[in-house]
C-alpha cells in the first residue's frame, strides 16, 4: 500500500513512477527501495550499476526494531543507501551514529474525509491502525483492554488486513 501511494503522490507531483517488485536493470534517475532486507537485492544491483545516482531507502518499523540490527543484508542495504525516509522521528534513534545523517521524516497522513467529525457520547473511540501480522503484536490492545473496568466507556476499533508477512 505504501508503494501505491507514494506513486501516486510523486504522479501528482509530475513524475513519471514505475513500481517494480525487484530492480532489473532498468533506466531510471533514482531508485527508492522499501525496506532494508526484502530490497537488499535490488539495491545492491542499482548501486553497483548506478554508483553516481541517488538510491533513497524507506525504512520501515520491520527495519528499525528488527532487520537492521540483526540482519546482514539490511545493514548493507543502509550503507549503500544515499537517503533514508522514516515515518516518525523516533526512528532516528535507532540509526547507527553515522547514519543518521542520512535521514529525514516524512510525517504519513490523509485527507479529513468532508463534513465534521461528531464525537459519540456513549463510549470513547480508540482506533488501532495497523495490519494483523505477528511482527505487529496484533492482539496487544485487545489484551490491554481486558484490564479495564467494567464500566469503562474504551471502545477499541481495529483498522488492517489479516496478513501473513
Amino acid at each position: 500500500m505504501t508503494a501505491l501511494r507514494w506513486a501516486r503522490i510523486l504522479r501528482e507531483l509530475g513524475h513519471r513512477v514505475v513500481i517494480a517488485e525487484e530492480y532489473q536493470g532498468e533506466r531510471c534517475d533514482v531508485l527508492v527501495a522499501l525496506h532494508a532486507r526484502r530490497s537488499h537485492a535490488s539495491i545492491s544491483h542499482f548501486r553497483h550499476k548506478h554508483p553516481e545516482l541517488p538510491l533513497i531507502l524507506a525504512l520501515t518499523g520491520t527495519d528499525l526494531y528488527g532487520d537492521i540490527h540483526a540482519d546482514a543484508s539490511a545493514q548493507e542495504s543502509l550503507e549503500m543507501a544515499d537517503r533514508f525516509i522514516l515515518l516518525q522521528p523516533a526512528g532516528i534513534e535507532e540509526l547507527s551514529e553515522h547514519l543518521r545523517h542520512k535521514a529525514s521524516v516524512i510525517y504519513q497522513s490523509i485527507t479529513a474525509p468532508p463534513g465534521q467529525f461528531v464525537p459519540k457520547k456513549s463510549v470513547f473511540e480508540l482506533c488501532v491502525l495497523g495490519h494483523l501480522r505477528p511482527v505487529k503484536d496484533p492482539f496487544r490492545t485487545a489484551m490491554a483492554s481486558r484490564q479495564l473496568p467494567p464500566s469503562s466507556r474504551i471502545q477499541v476499533v481495529h483498522v488492517g488486513g489479516a496478513l501473513t508477512d
